[in-house]
């Protein structure tokens, strides 16, 4: 059974930069379309990016140009890179991995998940 933990959560101002981690255990990314989503209170998981097998990244539009997702095969772990944080952005944020080479936008494509880790961004 895969197993996802994600960390690097945190309180940031506006503006500023966080970088989140997922190691994986039980499984190697590479070989699992890897995404990330992100949750606020009253809200649907919205999808933010993800990684396909390949390498190849896509971004939902509200946070393309600021975050970038990353792969480190050596150490079995993705990252998503957040820079010029807004306050929207706030919410909990999920590792998520697909047996399938394509990319899923929806929570129900994915078949693991990490606990989750909060992401708070202040004016």
């Amino acid at each position: 059974q895969v197993q996802l933990v994600e960390s690097g959560g945190g309180l940031v101002q506006a503006g500023g930069s966080l970088r989140l981690s997922c190691v994986a255990s039980g499984g190697t990314v590479s070989t699992y379309t890897m995404a990330w989503f992100r949750q606020a209170p009253g809200n649907e998981r919205e999808f933010v990016g993800a990684i396909k097998r390949s390498g190849l990244n896509t971004y939902a539009d509200s946070v393309k140009g600021r975050f970038t997702i990353s792969r480190d095969n050596a150490k079995n772990s993705m990252y998503l890179q957040m820079n010029s944080l807004k306050a929207e952005d706030t919410a909990v944020y999920y590792c998520a991995a697909a047996r399938y080479s394509s990319i899923g936008y929806y929570a129900r494509y994915y078949d693991y998940w990490g606990q989750g880790t909060q992401v708070t961004v202040s004016s």
